[in-house]
């Protein structure tokens, strides 16, 4: 698929510009940023003001010859974050509602139910389904259109975690062997890094970030990509020497493991990454540990440190925290150079 779509929404204008290559595709982004009205425009249930779809060389939308393919004949399989089924149709039926081949419709519908593991539940209608039960419906729904390329909206946000759990799993080896696009959109980042294998990163609009997702959450390369992908420590930072920064908002200068960009503006830490340190020695890296306050959950703990301006966030798991009682709490935490994460804007 390669895309190329602009539209004046309010407050900003959605500059969109991207190809996949049959591989899951996240778009990563803010609440209000583009990233539905983006696939509502590839689905062709909204209208660019310019640009261009295409689909295994088809074209679904150009606004320079006035191609606009309805949403039926653009064959691409669109998930909504509330599912959309009908109300007034039974689980099968919902799922017949996609299937244009008539004489194919009880042996799709049957498939479609085994897949997605809805036997006993083909006679009720949506209000008497669970959430996990109307997320499947709907995905057998879009399956049985034999899709071109899947959409998925915000797929999980609906779910809470444990279902969320399953239902990625399930979906993730039901399109092992499906050869096309799909293209999610969340807020999540971890729903993006489990799912997609390469992703998006927009802000008002634009994209901030592109590429390999494991790569782009190691290397996000500019401050708002790096606090979107859920870094928590983010100072602003001036070049001192070819491997040295300051970090302002922390105090502290920090040694580089590789080359400071000359327009660095920025140096982030992610708070899994950072190192305790037991000993008085006012050693390269660190800063001092002055508590301001901690925060308990289920399978690890939060630290939060006071620095120049602000605070520093530190996140231990629950193997860690038999050392600090024992150790008592460190006198330093120290910030590894090859976990800097070094930034413009």
């Amino acid at each position: 698929m390669e895309v190329k779509l602009i539209k004046k929404l309010d407050g900003f204008e959605l500059n969109m510009e991207f190809k996949t290559a049959g591989r899951r595709l996240g778009i990563l982004g803010e609440s209000g940023s583009g990233k539905s009205m983006t696939m509502k425009m590839i689905a062709g249930l909204e209208d660019p003001d310019e640009g261009r779809v295409e689909l295994n060389g088809r074209k679904l939308y150009d606004s320079e010859d006035r191609t606009c393919l309805r949403p039926q004949q653009r064959r691409t399989g669109y998930l909504f974050q509330s599912y959309a089924l009908f109300p007034n149709m039974t689980v099968a039926e919902n799922i017949a509602a996609g299937i244009k081949d008539a004489s194919a419709k009880d042996r799709t519908v049957k498939e479609m139910v085994s897949l997605f593991h809805l036997e006993g539940l083909e006679e009720r209608f949506p209000s008497q389904l669970s959430g996990g039960q109307k997320q499947r419906t709907a995905l057998a729904r879009l399956f049985a259109s034999s899709p071109e390329a899947i959409l998925l909206d915000e797929p999980f946000s609906a779910l809470d975690a444990h279902l969320k759990d399953v239902m990625q799993e399930d979906l993730l080896e039901i399109l092992a062997d499906y050869e096309g696009d799909v293209i999610m959109v969340s807020h999540d980042r971890d729903d993006i890094y489990k799912f997609c294998d390469e992703m998006i990163v927009i802000d008002g609009g634009r994209v901030i970030a592109a590429g390999k997702t494991a790569d782009i959450f190691k290397n996000p390369g500019s401050a708002k990509a790096a606090s979107l992908t859920g870094c928590k420590n983010i100072s602003h930072a001036e070049r001192r020497s070819d491997r040295s920064i300051y970090a302002s908002d922390w105090g502290v200068i920090l040694e580089t493991a590789c080359d400071v960009p000359g327009d660095i503006t920025h140096v982030g830490i992610r708070a899994h990454d950072i190192v305790p340190v037991w000993d008085d020695t006012d050693r390269a890296n660190s800063i001092p540990f002055d508590l301001k306050g901690t925060a308990r959950l289920p399978f690890e703990t939060h630290y939060y440190i006071r620095v120049l301006q602000g605070q520093v966030c530190w996140f231990i798991q629950r193997n860690l925290e038999k050392e600090i009682r024992e150790k008592g709490d460190p006198s330093r935490l120290y910030l590894p150079a090859e976990k800097l994460l070094l930034m413009g804007d």
